[in-house]
């Protein structure tokens, strides 16, 4: 990916991360979240690995045919981003990469415990700031972080 091309999908995501506020995030709504993207996925044969976090709580954790404890780890690795930096990982490293660096040497940050590929999506709340992730892992970092968006956004439809 060229840096221009990262410079116009880093807009995209801050628009997204604008848009996508919820007036509150309980450990419920947290279930639901896990439970739509459960569905997604079984509605599309997706292997993935789904996890919603409320503060740093594990609310929901799923994970289907086709994908390993790898794939935990990828989980782990791009909440950390989420927390650390407050964005979502797939815009922390397209950051970096329209800047023409790579994330981990830009930040001396290990591989094994952050990683700004995406799928962790921060979950924010209306005059509070982030309360929790979403996240998912299996895909393509592109389609991880797509998959999560199409369902924060269905999700805020259910419950504004």
């Amino acid at each position: 990916m060229t840096p221009e091309d990262a410079a116009a999908l880093v807009a995209e995501i801050e628009e997204q991360e604008r848009a996508l506020v919820l007036p509150r995030f309980t450990h419920d709504d947290a279930w639901r979240l896990g439970c739509l993207l459960v569905e997604l996925a079984t509605e599309r044969e997706l292997p993935v690995t789904i996890d919603v976090r409320k503060a740093s709580q594990q609310v929901f954790h799923a994970a289907r045919e086709g994908t390993t404890s790898d794939n935990d780890s990828w989980v782990e690795r791009k909440v950390r981003v989420v927390y650390r930096f407050g964005a979502s990982s797939y815009l922390v490293g397209l950051r970096a990469a329209a800047r023409g660096r790579d994330f981990n040497d830009a930040h001396q940050l290990p591989l094994q415990e952050y990683a700004a590929h995406g799928g962790a999506f921060p979950i924010r709340v209306a005059g509070v700031g982030i309360v929790g992730a979403a996240v998912v892992s299996g895909l393509a970092q592109g389609d991880d972080h797509a998959l999560v968006v199409e369902a924060l956004r269905a999700f805020a439809g259910q419950n504004v």
